[in-house]
């Protein structure tokens, strides 16, 4: 028996060109997390409405599996969301991915104004006129007559410990300036 040199693997014939490539070795877990984080994203994509789903940049494959698991309940929507990730394995995720963070933007946007807005109803509860003076400034077209009104009531319905009908008439009224501006 011939005795082998010390690195017969390296010398395998026809390989002098490929010497110079490197192979990146991509161990089992990190393919299970990156599978993962597509599940995850499909699962929000899966958690939007049909409305905000239309935002996206989705093929018409994606887009019909995304809309069949809104329709799934329980152990189907589970695998619907796997098939999901698998689909995005195939697909550039990255302007999907930017989409959504503007839709959570978006979101978080309205919160912050919506948070504003039910500060300055419970000022104008508590203040009366002083905090009138703040809403004209803010909007012009606010009608006085009716937040003193709503105000009123409001304050008459907390002293009654009764259900809080014109503060939400008062923070819908807000809404609806800040939604015409």
């Amino acid at each position: 028996m011939t005795k082998q040199p010390v690195d017969w693997l390296d010398d395998t014939p026809g390989d002098d060109e490929n010497k110079d490539d490197e192979i990146i070795w991509v161990s089992k877990s990190e393919i299970k997390r990156d599978a993962e984080e597509l599940k995850r994203l499909g699962a929000e994509m899966v958690d939007l409405g049909k409305n905000a789903l239309d935002k996206l940049p989705l093929d018409e494959e994606l887009r019909d599996a995304i809309e069949l698991a809104q329709r799934i309940k329980r152990e189907g929507r589970r695998r619907q969301l796997q098939l999901i990730g698998k689909l995005l394995r195939n697909r550039d995720v990255d302007p999907i991915r930017q989409a959504l963070d503007k839709l959570k933007n978006r979101h978080n946007q309205q919160v912050a104004l919506f948070h504003k807005l039910e500060d300055l109803r419970d000022r104008l509860i508590e203040n009366g006129d002083e905090a009138i003076v703040e809403v004209l400034t803010l909007w012009p077209q606010a009608d006085r007559q009716q937040l003193r009104a709503l105000i009123r009531n409001a304050k008459k319905e907390n002293e009654g410990k009764k259900p809080a009908k014109s503060a939400r008439l008062i923070f819908q009224y807000l809404r609806e300036l800040s939604e015409a501006q």
